[in-house]
Parts: structure tokens; C-alpha cells; sequence
């Protein structure tokens, strides 16, 4: 499997089954940059504590977020700076193939991913009415929907506007050679055999 495309390329299909392969690789890749960052943030007399949430992709939209950022942190900054757009890349990358062999556009990320995800990220300033209320369960709902529709629904059987068939039979023969099938045999000049 090329790892390029499949963890940060955007075109193409990929099937169900790596689709949730991709969510354990992340999470090693997080978990080996949270390590790292940790580590030098010790060697280098800072807090050393650090952690990836999915708030840190839509605090960068939040002005709240940079005030509360101190100099004790800076490893942590860094490590997220790094990490934060580097993890965002891969989780679009997956489910926009994911989205692909489902015969729909990557625009389905709006639903499924950035408004839930504004939403959450803003909830606690809009307060506690009953239009904000509803907009929660809509987020809500489009969150769930977007986990079925990524995770669990089969995708379009055949090549389809994105691509081929993750999951086609892979034809593995030679293709067929018209020329070598026609057996021409030359005349010998000279009397026939005995």
C-alpha cells in the first residue's frame, strides 16, 4: 500500500476496512509526537506535560485560546503547532476517500465535521436558549451521521466519479494477447513427409 496517498493524498477511494486502519495510525503518531514533545520539554526545563483534543483544531478560530496561552507552555505550543494541522491533514485526507467511495464530494465534511465542530468549540458563549439548544441536536445529529456514513455504510460497487473499486478483484493476469493465440505453421517447400 502506498502510505503517501493513502494517509495524506485526497483523490481516490479507500473501502471501510481502512478507513478505521488509518484511526490507530494516528494514534500512534500522536502519541509518538506527544513523547517527543514531552521529552524535550523536560530536557529543556519546561512543563513537559502535552495532549492532542479536537478543540485544538477549531481554538486556532478562537481569539479566547491565544489569551490563555503562557511562556511556561511553549513546548506544548510548538508540539501542537506541529501536530494540530499535521493530524487535521490526515483525518480530511481519510474521510474525504471515505466520502469518495460513497460516491459523495468532500463538501460533506462541512456537515459532518466543521459545523459540530464550530459549534462545539463556541457553545458555551452562545448561552442557554432554545434555538441554541436545537442547533446542539441538529450538531449532534449531523456528528452521528457522519460517523455512520463514514464507518459503517458500504461504498458504491464499480468505478464511480472518484475512482475504481476498493474493493474489485484485482485482474492479475497477463492481458490477453490476440497474436499468440494464432498458430500459423509455414509451408515447407519439398516433397510431402512419408
Amino acid at each position: 500500500m502506498d502510505y503517501g496517498w493513502y494517509l495524506f493524498g485526497f483523490k481516490g477511494r479507500i473501502n471501510r476496512a481502512n478507513f478505521w486502519l488509518a484511526w490507530p495510525i494516528m494514534l500512534c503518531m500522536m502519541m509518538l509526537l506527544a513523547l517527543l514533545t514531552s521529552t524535550v520539554g523536560k530536557l529543556l526545563g519546561g512543563l513537559g506535560s502535552f495532549g492532542f483534543d479536537i478543540k485544538d483544531i477549531f481554538a486556532v478560530l478562537d481569539p479566547e485560546s491565544y489569551r490563555s496561552l503562557s511562556t511556561n507552555d511553549l513546548y506544548g505550543v510548538v508540539g501542537k503547532a506541529i501536530g494540530t494541522p499535521l493530524f487535521l491533514w490526515v483525518y480530511l485526507a481519510i474521510s474525504i476517500k471515505r466520502l469518495h467511495d460513497r460516491n459523495k464530494s468532500a463538501w460533506w465534511m462541512m456537515l459532518f465535521f466543521v459545523f459540530p465542530g464550530l459549534f462545539d468549540q463556541f457553545a458555551d458563549r452562545l448561552g442557554d436558549s432554545y434555538p441554541v439548544i436545537f442547533v446542539g441536536y441538529v450538531s449532534f445529529a449531523f456528528c452521528i451521521w457522519g460517523v455512520i456514513e463514514l464507518g459503517f455504510l458500504k461504498g458504491t460497487k464499480g468505478p464511480n466519479r472518484f475512482g475504481a473499486d476498493p474493493l474489485a478483484p484485482i485482474d492479475t493476469r497477463p492481458p490477453w494477447d490476440q497474436q499468440s493465440e494464432i498458430e500459423m505453421v509455414p509451408h515447407k517447400a519439398g516433397p510431402p513427409p512419408v
